[in-house]
C-alpha cells in the first residue's frame, strides 16, 4: 500500500516548483482521475488550504471526499485519537526536520493500517526525503504547492502500473441457508460507509433470489447481471453506471432477483466486475449465496477478509468448520476467516454453545448476535438497516464491531520504530 523510495513519483523536489510555475504545461498532461477515496488535509497556511480546496474542485478529484482543517500534524494526531483515519492524510508543516519527524511519529501511533500520508514541507534535502519514505510517507512535496501539484500527487498514488487496487474486498457467506448472512452483509456495508466513512459497495451475488434491493429499499433498473452477462463491456466506468446510490458513501450493485433465465457461471465470471470495483472503491462487501461452486469458491479465496455466518446447531457447526478449514488451506498467508454466531437464543431451541463452536473451530467468534425477531423484522419490512432502526441497540453495536474487524479498524493503533502502521503490521504478520 505504501510506496518505498524507488516508487515515489517525485524524486527531485525542485521538479514540483517547476510544475507549479507552469500550469499551462500541466493542462496538457494526462492525469488519471482519483477513485472514491476520503482525504483529510491539515494545513498550517491559508495559501496551502486554498490550493487544497482548488485541487478538490478539479474534475479528476470529483469522486473523492475532501475535508480541510488547520493545525498541521498536531491537529491530525489529536483528531484521530478517537476516530478512524481516512484513505489519505495530507499534512503541511513548516517545522524543522526533527520536529516534523517527531510529529509524524506521533501521528503513526493513531494512524490506521492502509492510510497513506502526503507531507508538504519547506525542507529541500535528499536525506530528509529518504527518511520520510523510510517511515512510510507516500509522497513529499516542497511548498508552496499549486492545485495541479496536489491533483497529480493524489491521483498518482493510484494510477501507477505497480499500484495496488484501492478496494478491500469483504466476503460474507452463510454456513447454511437462512442464517441471516445476507442481512449481516448489508448491515456491515452500511456501517462501514456511515460510521467508518469509507466509500463502499454492497454486491448482491444471489442473482435469482437476492434481497439487497429490498433491504435498502432500492429498485434499480440495472445491476450486477448486466455486468456478468456483458464481460467485454466491463470497466470502471461501466460498473460505475450500474451502481445504485443508497447513501452519500454507500452504493448497491443489486441482483435482478428474477427467474427469467438460469444463472450458471464459470469460475472467472465475476473477475472483471470485482477488478473494476476494487480499482475504484475503498470497500467492497460481497453477499455470497450459500452454495459451493467454482465461482463462489474463487471469490471467497480471493477476498481480503471473509466472514462465515452460522446459527448454533450441529449442521452449521459442521459446515462452518468445513468452510473455515478449506479456506485456511487455500489462503495460507492470509488472516483466517472470521465467523460469527447469529440468531442465538431462540426460545425452546436446543443450541450448541459459543464455547463448543470455538473449540471445534479453534477460534473465538467475532460476535455472538442474539435472536431479535422484532428488531430485524422491522428493519427488513421498512427497508432499513439495524443502526437506522435503533442505533443504540446492543445488536447494532455488535454489527459495528464486526464491521470494524473486517475493515481492519479494530486493532489497537500503534507504531513500531516510528513507522506508519502499515509497515509495522506487515513486519508483525511476517514474524
Amino acid at each position: 500500500m505504501i510506496r518505498n523510495a524507488q516508487q515515489v513519483a517525485v524524486a527531485n523536489p525542485r521538479d514540483d516548483l517547476q510544475a507549479s510555475a507552469a500550469p499551462a504545461e500541466a493542462a496538457d498532461e494526462h492525469i488519471t482521475p482519483a477513485p472514491r477515496v476520503s482525504i483529510q488535509a491539515f494545513c498550517e497556511t491559508v495559501e496551502t488550504a486554498a490550493a487544497v480546496q482548488a485541487a478538490g474542485e478539479d474534475r479528476r478529484m470529483a469522486k473523492t471526499h475532501l475535508k480541510i482543517q488547520m493545525g498541521g500534524a498536531p491537529a491530525a494526531t489529536e483528531a484521530y485519537r478517537s476516530s478512524p483515519t481516512p484513505n489519505i492524510i495530507l499534512i503541511e508543516s513548516e517545522r524543522q526536520a526533527g520536529e516534523l519527524l517527531a510529529s509524524l511519529d506521533s501521528l503513526a501511533e493513531v494512524c490506521d493500517s492502509g492510510t497513506r500520508v502526503i507531507v508538504i514541507g519547506r525542507i529541500n534535502d535528499v536525506s530528509f526525503y529518504r527518511e520520510l519514505t523510510r517511515r512510510g510517507v507516500s509522497d513529499y512535496l516542497i511548498g508552496p504547492v499549486g492545485a495541479i501539484d496536489l491533483v497529480r500527487t493524489v491521483c498518482g498514488l493510484y494510477s501507477q502500473a505497480d499500484a495496488k487496487p484501492v478496494g478491500r474486498v469483504i466476503a460474507v457467506v452463510g454456513a447454511k441457508g437462512g442464517v441471516g448472512a445476507s442481512t449481516l452483509a448489508h448491515n456491515i456495508g452500511f456501517v462501514i460507509a456511515r460510521d467508518l466513512a469509507l466509500d463502499s459497495v454492497v454486491t448482491d451475488l444471489d442473482l435469482a433470489f437476492g434481497t439487497a434491493g429490498l433491504d435498502f429499499n432500492q429498485d434499480p433498473p440495472q445491476g450486477i447481471a448486466d455486468a456478468v452477462f456483458s464481460p467485454d463491456r466491463v470497466d470502471t466506468g461501466f460498473v460505475d453506471r450500474l451502481l445504485s446510490k443508497c447513501t452519500e458513501r454507500l452504493s448497491l450493485l443489486a441482483a435482478p432477483a428474477t427467474l427469467d433465465r438460469v444463472y450458471d457461471f464459470g469460475a472467472e465470471a465475476f473477475d472483471a466486475v470485482l477488478d473494476a470495483l476494487r480499482a475504484n472503491i475503498p470497500c467492497v462487501v460481497l453477499d455470497v449465496p450459500h452454495q459451493w461452486s467454482a465461482w463462489s469458491r474463487r471469490l471467497l479465496v480471493s477476498a481480503d477478509e471473509i466472514l462465515v455466518v452460522a446459527t448454533p446447531d450441529l449442521a452449521n457447526l459442521r459446515n462452518a468448520k468445513n468452510i473455515v478449514d478449506t479456506l485456511k488451506m487455500a489462503r495460507p498467508n492470509d488472516h483466517r476467516p472470521y465467523y460469527c454466531l447469529n440468531q442465538v437464543g431462540i426460545p425452546k431451541r436446543p443450541e450448541i454453545s459459543a464455547g463448543d463452536f470455538a473449540k471445534a473451530l479453534e477460534d473465538e467468534p467475532v460476535a455472538v448476535i442474539p435472536f431479535e425477531p422484532h428488531l430485524f423484522g422491522t428493519a427488513a419490512n421498512n427497508g432499513q438497516m439495524i443502526a437506522e432502526v435503533s442505533a443504540s441497540h446492543k445488536t447494532a453495536e455488535l454489527i459495528r464491531q464486526v464491521a470494524q474487524a473486517l475493515a481492519g479498524r479494530a486493532e489497537i493503533k500503534r507504531s513500531r520504530s516510528g513507522m506508519l502502521p502499515f509497515l509495522g503490521k506487515l513486519m508483525k504478520r511476517k514474524a
